[in-house]
């Protein structure tokens, strides 16, 4: 004993190698006994108050017993016999404050569970715990490996009574057998070896250490005893917005025990709270928690705690911490109050209460967390899981969950078909046949942006002289239509197709049909009032009434239709619960009943007709491109929710029987519309049994950047986001001034949508309304110049030349426009789509002077630029001059330059077109057509931070897209050599995601294309050889009929890079099936 003594009294240092050698006697179960025996003649050498503080002082550690339960008649031990040294956590308020919430719990709060203790100093809470409540283990861990010797000494020495015996529990268990100790920083021993918790506690003392550096230290046994004493007051920043609190540590345990805790498990924390009860309580909430505070009380703030970086805060921020004049004190005075009161000798004091929090949603919120820790740190303090409504967190959470998944699984956002996703939309139709029992399919249903577009594209598809539209659904269609008086059908219209009139009817199914009969529509679009929606009579009164006079009837159902699992039936859905949807009728149906994002549309229509099924499918490709896919992810992962807990369909919904009654012909389509929808070369659908090889899409299918994916997850994640976060005008406007010279000034308008080719189609209702021609030079985009035919714009083809790469020219644009009446031209540049050359600034500003000259519209697409890879001496366009001076030559001239940032920025699946107007009257026409599909809020955030990156110089941004365009010039090599070696003649291309070919050694040759069980040959021309390139190896290319270059077909290049070596593997495959 002496001599032990002796060498305590040396130094600190000394004293802990002396107790490290008694853990060594202690762990070693021959000298275990007479170790135990040693410590308990230790204590009772040092057993008063007194003696234990002096000893402290004179031998650097002390032995002391610390009270558990203070009632008599308790099972259990009423004391715990506990050591301690200066360079670890000393039991004070906080842990006994601390343990008095863990009390609050029932007793079963810890029975045979996996526990963890966080900053364990001394141990004496773990060991507490397990001899109170019986855990099946308790993990004590700590940084301070100090700590960790000591604790394993004080289980010791409850373990063992002072004869060196085990002390048993009621199951035959000693407390070693309960509990462990470990260095560990925070959980990082559990997650190391896969251990997983079911209840995690932490008593976390902090404030926030203004000496970043404070950590940076190596933690060993052998470190100052001020060093590691500080370990248990003080913390380093830890890259949590709540580092600014003092509080990043426990949002670091937080986050670290959402990864190991079960689904079911419970975290209970200290919480000081000087940062405010609203700020700790956040901590929790916005990661998913729900929080139950445990226990409240007042402590004395510690006396050397130095709170000045408390006060800097306050001085450079409107937050104000919590702190009172004493115990009894009940105002909250703020930090630099607090710091003058205890200079001047006051003593002040703080709340401290105890928090214990449950995962809502777990699995799913584990999902979030484990996202984020993959390489998404900077993002997690955009993420606020704290809902008010449960039914809101009820759709977000498992949404960005899924939305986690979708980001970490693919690398790419695939292709899916313009008439919505496959698993979209049957995941509606199987929605439909488990809540209300109508045997829909995917083929039945034809997604759209909004419903506004689903009605006006029907409309413009059949194109009828008279419509009686619902008058709650008439508010964005155009306004010409609204305005026509053009109701009786005159003999100079019946051959010809006039403008839409559509007439405003009320919502109420006896007026409306009093219309119908009177007027003879072609088309009706209807709704149905909440009080006839009980009963299918009203609708079947109007099915009738259509069918007699043969018009075709879209009935609206948005307001009662319910993404619920106990959705009201109404009487249409009891009707097509036992009777075909007849062929003159489709019903269109708006989401925008979600609880989250309350802007963000999707809407479907519903046709069992499958001539009508194809025709809506090619019309919203050509009007719209596609529906916003990160749209159908959220309305899809709703409709899966409410799905996937039930079994598999026992009970299939009977077979459609075909329709009885006899219809007068139904109102077909519109002459033009099917002519251009025939002869349109669109997107082809596949099948799940055949995957074709796109390379006729515009769409990039490179992988996603991280940039790209952070900013797409934050959107989503982030709540109350403020109006200038989503505001992408400032930095469109720079990106136009700094890439195009583009000039903007207060009277431009900055209109934008989902994608550039709606805003391109509002601009040719623009050139239809105002009498004028569209001039399209040959070699431009294929679906551009079928869109302005089905819009009945009147089009004429510039004839361009090989010797310049079908580039427009001065000579043949100024021959091309000599007799054209009010034209329009659009040029795609800089980069040209398909070909992928480049426009020059001269030879723009030269095109645009000819333009000027006969006082043309120009309509600049840039939709396509911004992905150079072969484009030396192309430094970008300078318009601004050029534009200055050439508005005074003539002033019907314009120059309304189109955009997006698909490309530009490589966003994948994320499309969003913009487009700048100088012209005032131009801005007035084209507001006239109104219906379009504006880009939803998240959509603009993440556009936003894309943007901001970009001019801020992000690193990760920019080499990412640098990355990208040395993959596209690669790729143009390798697909130039094969099409070369195949025998194609390949135009020289510079930039975007497209080149086109002639296949000039195939054209007038025999190619097999195998028929069922035979084969048939086709000679190959312009007109078969996409057919015949499918067929036969499944690649899906543009023809000469898409680019307006004869001979020539278009291959897109920006594919995943299996599919784009399979795609190579197919035009080789092409060249052995040709014969001669």
């Amino acid at each position: 004993m002496e001599e032990f003594l002796k060498q305590c009294q040396q130094s600190g240092d000394a004293a802990y190698s002396a107790l490290r050698s008694l853990l060594e006697r202690l762990e070693n179960p021959n000298t275990r006994k007479d170790a135990r025996i040693f410590l308990a003649e230790l204590h009772k050498q040092f057993d008063t108050k007194e003696a234990s503080e002096k000893c402290l002082d004179t031998y650097h550690f002390q032995i002391q017993d610390i009270y558990v339960e203070q009632y008599e008649g308790f099972e259990k031990r009423k004391k715990l016999t506990l050591m301690v040294i200066p360079s670890i956590f000393i039991p004070e308020d906080w842990s006994f404050t601390f343990y008095e919430g863990l009390n609050r719990h029932p007793d079963s709060i810890f029975k045979d569970k996996t526990v963890a203790e966080l900053g364990c100093g001394n141990g004496w809470i773990s060991i507490a715990i397990a001899e109170k409540w019986s855990p099946l283990k308790v993990y004590g861990l700590d940084i301070n490996p100090r700590a960790v010797k000591i604790s394993w000494i004080n289980l010791y020495l409850n373990a063992l009574d002072d004869s060196g015996q085990p002390i048993y529990d009621g199951e035959k268990k000693t407390l070693l057998d309960r509990v462990e100790f470990h260095e560990s920083d925070l959980l990082s021993y559990c997650r190391d070896n896969h251990i997983e918790l079911e209840r995690i506690v932490g008593c976390i003392p902090q404030i926030l250490n203004p000496n970043p550096d404070a950590m940076s230290k190596m933690i060993t046994e052998n470190a100052s005893e001020e060093f590691l004493h500080s370990l248990s007051n003080y913390c380093a920043i830890q890259g949590f917005v709540e580092d600014q609190f003092g509080l990043g540590l426990i949002a670091r345990a937080v986050e670290e025990g959402i990864s190991v805790i079960k689904p079911l498990g419970i975290m209970i924390f200290n919480m000081g709270g000087r940062p405010g009860q609203a700020v700790c309580e956040r901590l929790f909430e916005r990661r998913g928690l729900c929080i139950n505070k445990l226990w409240q009380t007042k402590i004395l703030q510690a006396a050397d705690t130095d709170i000045s970086a408390l006060v800097e805060i306050e001085k450079n921020s409107p937050h104000r911490f919590e702190f009172f004049m004493g115990l009894v004190g009940d105002q909250p005075i703020c930090a630099r109050t607090a710091w003058a009161y205890a200079k001047a000798g006051g003593r002040i004091s703080h709340a401290l209460s105890v928090y214990s929090c449950q995962l809502r949603q777990p699995n799913q919120v584990k999902k979030i967390f484990e996202f984020l820790r993959n390489g998404f740190d900077d993002i997690s303090s955009s993420l606020d899981l704290s809902f008010e409504d449960d039914s809101v967190a009820d759709e977000k959470i498992p949404f960005l969950a899924h939305l986690t998944n979708v980001l970490k699984e693919i690398s790419f956002f695939p292709y899916e078909q313009p008439a919505g996703s496959r698993r979209f939309r049957s995941l509606i139709s199987a929605f439909m046949r488990t809540y209300h029992r109508i045997p829909l399919t995917a083929d039945n249903i034809v997604v759209f942006p909004s419903r506004t577009v689903a009605i006006e594209s029907a409309l413009r598809l059949l194109s009828p002289r008279l419509a009686i539209v619902d008058e709650q659904l008439t508010r964005h269609l155009p306004r010409q239509w609204l305005t026509s008086l053009s109701i009786e059908k005159t003999e100079a219209a019946k051959t010809s197709e006039e403008d839409i009139t559509v007439i405003e009817a009320p919502r109420q199914s006896d007026l409306m049909v009093e219309l119908i009969k009177k007027l003879k529509p072609l088309v009706v679009v209807s709704g149905i009032a909440k009080f006839e929606s009980v009963t299918s009579a009203a609708f079947e009164h109007l099915l009738d009434t259509t069918r007699e006079i043969g018009c075709r009837l879209f009935l609206d159902i948005s307001d009662h239709f319910e993404l619920s699992s106990l959705p009201t039936s109404n009487g249409v859905f009891k009707y097509l619960a036992g009777t075909p949807l007849p062929s003159h009728a489709a019903i269109v149906c708006g989401l925008l009943k979600n609880q989250v994002y309350s802007d963000l549309e999707v809407a479907f229509v519903i046709s069992e007709e499958a001539t009508m099924f194809r025709a809506l499918s090619k019309t919203v490709e050509l009007l719209q491109g596609n529906t916003a896919i990160i749209s159908q992810y959220y309305y899809g992962c709703l409709f899966h929710e409410l799905l996937a807990f039930q079994l598999a369909d026992r009970h299939p919904p009977a077979q459609r029987v075909g329709e009885k009654a006899k219809a007068k012909e139904a109102f077909g389509f519109s002459s033009s519309a099917s002519s251009v929808l025939d002869s349109a070369e669109l997107s082809i659908n596949e099948t799940d049994e055949s995957p074709l090889i796109h390379m006729d899409v515009d769409q990039s299918f490179l992988p996603i950047t991280t940039p790209v994916k952070a900013a797409i997850f934050e959107s989503f994640a982030r709540q109350n986001i403020a109006e200038s976060e989503i505001d992408v005008t400032g930095g469109i406007k720079q990106l136009v001034h700094f890439s195009y010279g583009f000039p903007s000034n207060g009277n431009t308008e900055f209109i934008y949508a989902d994608c550039p080719v709606a805003l391109f189609n509002k601009l040719v209702l623009c050139c239809i309304q105002e009498g004028g021609t569209f001039c399209f030079p040959a070699g431009s985009n294929g679906n551009y110049v079928s869109a302005a035919k089905f819009l009945k714009a009147k089009v004429i083809n510039i004839q361009t030349n090989p010797e310049v790469g079908f580039k427009l020219t001065e000579k043949t644009l100024g021959r091309s426009l000599e007799n054209v009446h009010k034209p329009w031209i659009y040029i795609s540049g800089p980069t040209v789509n398909p070909t992928g050359l480049v426009y020059s600034n001269e030879e723009i500003k030269t095109l645009l002077t000819v333009c000027a000259k006969f006082g043309a519209r120009v309509v600049l697409d840039t939709s396509f630029s911004g992905v150079e890879f072969n484009s030396k001496g192309c430094d970008g366009l300078d318009l601004g001059a050029t534009m200055e001076k050439l508005s005074s030559i003539n002033p019907d001239f314009c120059v309304s330059l189109l955009g997006g940032l698909f490309f530009k920025m490589l966003t994948g699946g994320i499309k969003f077109g913009f487009l700048l107007l100088n012209k005032p009257s131009l801005v007035d026409a084209f507001h006239s057509f109104g219906g379009l599909s504006k880009p939803h809020s998240t959509i603009k955030y993440t556009l936003k931070k894309l943007l901001d990156l970009q001019e801020a110089k992000s690193g990760d941004l920019l080499n990412a897209i640098a990355e990208k365009k040395e993959l596209l010039g690669s790729r143009y090599k390798r697909l130039k050599e094969t099409l070369e070696k195949c025998g194609w003649e390949v135009l020289e291309a510079q930039a975007g995601v497209s080149i086109v070919a002639k296949p000039s050694a195939y054209l007038g040759k025999n190619v097999k294309i195998k028929n069922g069980a035979g084969a048939r040959a086709i000679k190959l021309d312009d007109s078969n050889v996409r057919e015949a390139m499918l067929l036969s190896t499944g690649l899906c290319i543009n023809s000469a009929a898409w680019t307006g270059i004869p001979g020539y077909c278009r291959f897109t290049i920006a594919l995943e890079e299996s599919d784009f070596k399979r795609a190579l593997d197919c035009i080789t495959k092409f060249k052995s099936v040709i014969t001669n």
